[in-house]
């Protein structure tokens, strides 16, 4: 039977900071939004993630849970974790080796903070946390609940490898960009792909101001004959220069207008 803690028992913290792989949950608040599930990689060689239980000094504040948040080519969970009074979060992790069978999950509310941000500096310095090319947040996590059942379901699987073809792909476009290359730029990548959730919901602010910037319209994520209209559609992209460009052609058709009447009242 699966028991519910008010925080992590240390005999599970050890497994924990073991695992190859953790999922994340959000969800926006919206009953039409879509909940997400991602995978999260762990590597042996760099502290990108771990837990800070509750301090004897402070037991009123909650315990941390936090992970390195690399670049990929969506932003759900920030956008969820961003959207007003939500924040809402699930972190879990599965044993799928042939260790006792387990499931733990970390229910809590996340915050984000974005690589370029003083908060960003201070926590990577803080856990000693390297920052890799690539890298656009951290996520902590206040956990509220810890759930600790059975995996009896979960197949016993084999490790075989990580994969570093995320890892690569970033490190070679930062090359690329400290070339020279302008258009390799982080920022960038994050303004095409990391603005908007799915369902239109803010993503990363630096990826917004970016796209305003350099005038760069965010990708379309929903496409098909059912895609939705909505607010990251390049269909609406810079609404303010949409207005703009109505207010130029009506001053422009004035214009026409009032040169038309005064050559016709010179003849």
């Amino acid at each position: 039977m699966g028991k519910f803690h008010t925080t992590l028992p240390p005999s599970l913290l050890p497994w924990i900071l073991s695992q190859p792989v953790f999922f994340v949950t959000t969800a926006p608040l919206s009953p039409q939004g879509h909940i997400n599930v991602s995978p999260k990689g762990t590597f042996p060689n760099i502290n990108s993630f771990g837990y800070i239980p509750t301090q004897e000094s402070e037991p009123s504040k909650p315990a941390q849970f936090w992970y390195l948040d690399l670049s990929g080519s969506g932003s759900e969970t920030i956008a969820h974790l961003y959207e007003p009074e939500n924040g809402r979060i699930t972190v879990m992790f599965c044993e799928f080796g042939k260790a006792a069978p387990r499931i733990v999950r970390l229910f809590g509310r996340g915050k984000v903070l974005e690589n370029g941000t003083k908060e960003f500096q201070e926590w990577t310095k803080k856990e000693g946390v390297e920052v890799v090319p690539g890298a656009r947040s951290v996520v902590v996590v206040e956990v509220e609940l810890v759930g600790d059942s059975c995996g009896f379901a979960v197949p016993v699987m084999e490790f075989r490898e990580r994969r570093e073809v995320l890892n690569d792909h970033w490190r070679k476009k930062v090359e690329r960009f400290e070339k020279g290359l302008s258009k390799e730029s982080v920022e960038r990548y994050w303004a095409y792909k990391n603005a908007w959730s799915l369902d239109g919901l803010p993503g990363m602010e630096v990826a917004r101001k970016t796209g305003e910037k350099e005038g760069i319209a965010p990708i379309e994520k929903m496409v098909g004959p059912m895609a939705r209209n909505l607010p990251y559609s390049r269909r609406n992209w810079y609404s303010s220069l949409s207005i703009w460009a109505v207010m130029l052609q009506v001053l422009l058709t004035a214009i026409v207008v009032l040169t038309g009447e005064r050559l016709m009242g010179f003849r």
